[in-house]
């Protein structure tokens, strides 16, 4: 979520000196619970420069530094996210109120923190010093060919020595700030495999910053998450060094989840690890099913919308010359790229999203999505929209009062029951005696159907789980209820709404089940 965007828009009806600020923020922690959303993850709200665009050789004065990934000072909010006529000691002052905002509605706040570099530029284009000033070859990792060359594994220019003593304390006096002074409960680091590195930049097995972030006493309670990759290709994904404390952006999770759901051949057994928990990649490492943060979108990349909207990304309002961004997003667009009035489209590409949130909501291990998602907001394909100070990036909160009764309800309800049903997030791996694979020929790689029921074995309340991918409709068998139970459907996500989920169930007393193309469904066993 990112501080600004979620408010800014004028749709968000709030008082102009409020809007795209912390108090602001506050206005909508109503909309955070009926969603059922018990955390939130917030883009960096370290101090950086907005402005940084317009400083840099070829500036793009239409571009603002929106998501903040250009860190100026490690120790201070945001101060532009104050309230209007505010500034730094309000920014202190009205973060805390956030923070306690959230604590009181039973909400944690997770911080998106960018240690990986700073907004120092590279050693070219240097548009601001800081610690390069004090002590360069300290501060950065450079060439050891070459002092005077930067080395960059971050993307940015510049790439900063955590692993160093100095910096590695600079890193934990940091983090133990946030903590004890907003009370924040935990951290994502971006770009983590660089905390990963050495002074030289080569990967380190057990890098003493990884380690006593795992180690310290106060932040010992907080959750600590790791995007396991770099710009340098250094790819931890399950092998991120962990101290049985580390969790995961799972990056596999994402790209399998979207394979399967758009119908890629051979998908299946790998979407049944995913969902299952990954037990490939953490249950090796002595790790649990929660250390996998679970998701399909995230911040950088397509939104859930777009991403059934598009097959490729359309990155040309950032100026530069569609070079930025990802290419590789595993989307589909369902038979037209982008908007259209199809409604044979729009209905397969309705059918997706929630094909995608039900995947989600169903796998082992700890789901995350982006804003916006709950109502179906588009960045018009733009996969990297950093720059935009807009509706690209701004909350639509007009968007979600027309999609209320229908897209943001599926998107709900299907929390809530994740929520209501502790045998979807398991604290284990998930054994034989725990789930059934049914009509599944593992050995064929053109099937895209998969079926199982999770079993409940304290109350019997068993789950049945059905997803088809294939192009046409498939018959399902559907497996006996447990003892003295019966089916009820909940979920069809071919069905529209208010059908397509029906929290208290439909009952169901076929032996078959009839799956609609692109469609998956959910029975619960009822007394």
């Amino acid at each position: 979520m990112n501080v600004r965007a979620f408010t800014a828009d004028e749709s968000s009806r709030l008082a102009p000196a409020i809007r795209g600020s912390y108090l602001g923020v506050i206005d909508k922690i109503p909309h955070l619970l009926e969603l059922g959303v018990n955390a939130v993850e917030l883009l960096p709200v370290f101090e950086f420069d907005e402005l940084e665009l317009k400083r840099f050789p070829n500036p793009r004065d239409h571009m603002v530094n929106t998501w903040g990934y250009s860190t100026i000072n490690f120790f201070a909010p945001m101060s532009r996210y104050a309230s209007a006529g505010g500034g730094p000691v309000a920014a202190s002052k009205e973060l805390k109120q956030m923070v306690k905002a959230f604590h009181n509605s039973g909400i944690e706040v997770i911080l998106d923190v960018v240690y990986n570099h700073t907004n120092e530029a590279d050693d070219v284009n240097p548009y601001m010093t800081s610690f390069r000033g004090i002590d360069n070859k300290v501060y950065y990792m450079l060439d050891l060919n070459n002092s005077a060359q930067l080395l960059n594994f971050s993307g940015c220019g510049n790439t900063l020595n955590c692993n160093h003593p100095v910096v590695k304390e600079l890193v934990l006096d940091s983090l133990r700030h946030w903590v004890k002074e907003y009370h924040i409960d935990g951290f994502r680091f971006d770009l983590a495999s660089v905390l990963c590195r050495g002074p030289d930049g080569s990967p380190l097995d057990a890098p003493p910053l990884i380690k006593e972030i795992a180690k310290d006493s106060v932040l010992s309670r907080c959750k600590i998450i790791a995007e396991p990759w770099d710009c340098g290709g250094l790819y931890l994904v399950g092998r991120f060094p962990n101290w049985d404390r580390w969790a995961e952006w799972n990056g596999k999770y994402r790209d399998d989840i979207r394979r399967f759901i758009k119908g890629d051949p051979g998908m299946k057994g790998v979407f049944a690890t995913r969902v299952s928990g990954s037990a490939d990649l953490y249950q090796v490492n002595n790790r649990k099913p929660y250390h996998s943060v679970n998701f399909v979108i995230a911040h950088d990349g397509f939104t859930l919308c777009d991403l059934v909207s598009y097959n490729s990304k359309h990155n040309d309002a950032n100026g530069e010359g569609g070079r930025d961004g990802c290419n590789d997003n595993y989307s589909w667009n369902c038979g037209i790229e982008g908007e259209t009035n199809d409604l044979n489209v729009l209905s397969l590409r309705s059918r997706q999203m929630k094909n995608f949130h039900v995947a989600l909501m169903i796998s082992q291990g700890t789901p995350m999505m982006l804003m916006g998602d709950e109502y179906g907001h588009t960045r018009y394909g733009n996969n990297n929209s950093y720059g935009h100070d807009t509706h690209i990036n701004n909350f639509q909160w007009g968007q979600l009062e027309e999609r209320k009764d229908g897209h943001f309800r599926f998107f709900s309800e299907m929390i809530k029951f994740r929520h209501n049903h502790p045998i979807l997030r398991r604290d284990r791996f998930l054994n034989k005696n725990d789930v059934t694979w049914h009509e599944n020929r593992w050995e064929n790689q053109d099937s895209k159907f998969l079926a199982f029921t999770i079993h409940d074995h304290s109350s019997g309340g068993d789950i049945y789980l059905a997803f088809n991918a294939h192009e046409y409709f498939v018959d399902a068998v559907i497996p006996p209820p447990p003892h003295h139970k019966s089916w009820s459907r909940v979920v069809d996500t071919n069905l529209e709404s208010p059908k397509d989920i029906v929290p208290e169930g439909v009952p169901f007393t076929g032996s078959g089940y009839r799956i609609a193309p692109y469609s998956s469904i959910l029975l619960k066993a009822k007394p």
